[in-house]
């Protein structure tokens, strides 16, 4: 069985995690299939929005594979705690635009899976929490980065301290997720979200990504420059020079990424 799949409709890529059967847990083959298919999501240029999700409707990912673990000895705990890593890392340094669709409960490794995206959507029914103390072990895939600088330090080191699994609708109030829906409707509308995205120029978005990603992480001066550079980058684009066209004969824009 094919444990990632992904499918491509009007310059979105829709990628789930097919392991409904273990709660779409984190296990080597799935995280070797993840990492292929975003590889290949990267290098495909028609691609303006990507979407995150996992089948089934209880379940986003539920972390690291803890049976597969258990049987482990402790060197091949680590490797397969950085290939997790290296997945996360793939997902946040994804040039598209990304957008968690959490049709579930989103736990550990899974929560640090959603916290690489670019934004989330959750379904009502969802919790999410980084559980990891609760394990003997601490979020080892970018949570302790990522949490505090999405939520503030004092809320992240009170949700990994404790290892509370909290809902969607206060995921929600503490800017952990962007959007909460009923279930019946969460992926209609993170497919509308993402097609609001793809409208606009594709280059544009990726330099966009590029220059709040990198821009976040240094000071306010070295990030101007940071968003400068990206800036400069889309001058000379046919993209650029088609909204300009569009802008002046009131119409949509036909961007196609050059």
């Amino acid at each position: 069985m094919t444990l990632v799949t992904y499918t491509v409709d009007q310059h979105i890529a829709t990628v789930v995690l097919n392991r409904q059967e273990a709660a779409n847990a984190l296990s080597i083959d799935l995280l070797h299939e993840y990492i292929e298919t975003l590889h290949k999501i990267e290098q495909d240029l028609t691609i303006r929005v990507v979407l995150i999700t996992g089948a089934g409707e209880h379940v986003f990912c539920a972390g690291a594979d803890l049976k597969e673990r258990k049987k482990m000895p402790e060197s091949q705990v680590m490797e397969t705690v950085s290939l997790i890593g290296e997945a996360v890392d793939i997902t946040a340094r994804l040039k598209q635009p990304t957008i968690a669709v959490l049709n579930g409960s989103a736990f550990g490794g899974g929560l640090e899976l959603a916290l690489a995206c670019d934004l989330r959507v959750a379904n009502a029914f969802a919790q999410v929490g980084l559980t990891e103390t609760s394990l003997g072990i601490i979020p080892g895939a970018g949570g302790t980065q990522r949490l505090p600088r999405l939520i503030g330090i004092g809320l992240a080191k009170e949700l990994i301290y404790t290892a509370r699994r909290i809902s969607a609708d206060e995921a929600h109030r503490i800017g952990l997720v962007e959007h909460v829906f009923a279930k019946e409707l969460v992926h209609e509308k993170a497919m509308e979200l993402a097609k609001e995205i793809a409208g606009n120029a594709p280059l544009s978005l990726r330099q966009a990504k590029r220059a709040l990603q990198q821009g976040m992480q240094v000071p306010i001066e070295k990030g101007l420059v940071i968003e400068r550079e990206a800036y400069e980058k889309l001058l000379y684009t046919e993209d650029r020079k088609e909204g300009l066209r569009a802008f002046e004969e009131k119409r949509k824009p036909n961007y196609e990424g050059k």
